[in-house]
């Protein structure tokens, strides 16, 4: 079994489809707060993934989290 098969879902990075559905907003929204620098993300290659405790995070204060 590998490490990914392991892995819990607390674990999983979330996509922007699963970011989009959480919050009832449209996928760009999503990639726009990324892009301004305001979601915290998590690059692989071209992909942009989100850990859920960032997103937790950026919801506990209002959507005012910052990268850095």
């Amino acid at each position: 079994m590998s490490d990914y098969d392991r892995s819990s879902e607390a674990e999983r990075l979330l996509t922007a489809d699963d970011v989009a559905a959480r919050w009832q907003v449209p996928r760009a929204h999503v990639y726009r707060l990324a892009r301004e620098d305001r979601l915290p993300t998590v690059r692989l290659g071209r992909y942009m993934r989100w850990r859920p405790e960032a997103i937790d995070a950026f919801e506990r204060e209002g959507g005012a989290a910052a990268n850095g």
